[in-house]
């Protein structure tokens, strides 16, 4: 599929996703968003894709937030569905996704951006990214997920000054918050996510997306997490993975996974 905003290729079973607008800072746009959820949808179905990883063209950001100008004159109607539906086709999309995803943030990440690299499943950061959800110093809030997830990952009074002050915080100081867990050099950036990724193929891939349903299930409203972790764990006993996973363990070698 041919994009105008974003580069897709699947090498080794890791299928990068790069932010294609250096010339805006990879802001997020209507189009953008479309268009990331066409390529993590292709990415779904493809049986090439194991592992996914999200960054953004260039050394400057990752993505500097949305694209201001689209939404500046919205009514009250309409700024509703616009979070409301970029939380459907990409945000929500993206935490549910059952393939690993990877955010690798290179520069600035802030507001929209900021909201992506959470949805991921973990993040790794450069040591010049900055980070932040500065939306109340425009008169709103974050609306594409970041005062959920923010709170989840770094606890609800970290959360509450970073939004409050519209501040940013620095790579390290996201180490130390928990919202990244891992931080490189820019040049060791992609090297080292893509080292992760190998570590995490060599494991079942449905093991890992019943892993994802598990963890997930605890964050939403009207979920009981252990009762689904319950469910997932004897769900992976009706699996080839499992009988390829045990076999392997009993027979003292490395594991040959079918992905079914």
């Amino acid at each position: 599929m041919n994009y105008q905003n974003i580069l897709s290729e699947t090498e080794n079973g890791i299928t990068t996703i790069t932010i294609n607008r250096p010339s805006k800072l990879n802001a997020l746009n209507r189009e953008t968003i479309q268009e990331l959820h066409n390529a993590f949808e292709e990415a779904e179905d493809s049986s090439k894709t194991k592992v996914l990883i999200i960054t953004g063209s260039g050394e400057k950001a990752f993505v500097a937030g949305a694209d201001i100008s689209e939404f500046a004159d919205f009514s009250v109607e309409e700024g509703g569905k616009l979070a409301a539906k970029g939380q459907e086709l990409l945000f929500d999309f993206v935490a549910n996704f059952s393939k690993p995803v990877i955010a690798a943030v290179n520069g600035f990440a802030l507001g929209g951006g900021l909201e992506l690299a959470m949805a991921a499943h973990f993040r790794i950061a450069s040591d010049n990214a900055k980070m932040g959800l500065p939306e109340v110093s425009l008169g709103v809030i974050p609306g594409y997920g970041g005062t959920q997830r923010l709170p989840q990952l770094v606890g609800k009074g970290r959360a509450m000054e970073l939004i409050m002050t519209a501040g940013m915080i620095d790579a390290n100081q996201a180490l130390q918050y928990g919202l990244v867990n891992h931080v490189t050099t820019p040049e060791e950036l992609l090297e080292f996510a893509e080292k992760i990724a190998g570590k995490i193929m060599k494991n079942s891939s449905v093991a890992i997306a019943s892993a994802i349903r598990a963890i997930n299930a605890n964050f939403e409203d009207g979920e009981n997490g252990f009762e689904v972790e319950i469910e997932e764990f004897g769900n992976c006993f009706g699996t080839e993975d499992f009988k390829e996973g045990t076999q392997a363990f009993l027979e003292k070698r490395k594991a040959d996974f079918p992905g079914k």
